[in-house]
């Protein structure tokens, strides 16, 4: 199945809530960000708090259109918790950073709009 990142691309197919409950989606707040040159493309090495049942975690993000590494320290994320680790180059990416194509197709962070616990999971 290929996901499309546009707007007005067709919905994916059907599936049970049990499918979705298997996706552990949860906010973690951004410890530290720094630039990550070695990637093919653009990003920057993220550290997350997740909480004190999950700990920090570690995460390569594609954000460096939108976002300085400054303006990230203290933002609350949601990431996917419970892919496997991805090698991104050097880098062991632990979650993946969840966010949506702007209309320039640069990444904007999806994060709550209100401060939750870290750890806090989406349902």
């Amino acid at each position: 199945m290929h996901l499309s990142h546009e707007p007005d691309a067709p919905p994916a197919e059907l599936i049970g809530f049990d499918d979705f409950l298997k996706v552990d989606i949860r906010v973690g707040t951004i410890l530290t960000a720094e630039p990550y040159p070695e990637a093919r493309k653009p990003a920057y090495k993220l550290l997350i708090d997740f909480g004190p049942a999950i700990g920090k975690r570690k995460s390569s993000a594609q954000i460096t259109e939108n976002y300085s590494v400054n303006d990230l320290p203290g933002r609350q994320v949601a990431a996917v918790i419970n892919f496997p680790p991805r090698q991104i180059g050097k880098f062991l990416s632990e979650v993946l950073t969840l966010g949506f194509a702007d209309g320039q197709g640069a990444v904007t962070l999806f994060s709550p709009d209100k401060p939750v616990p870290n750890g806090a999971r989406l349902f």
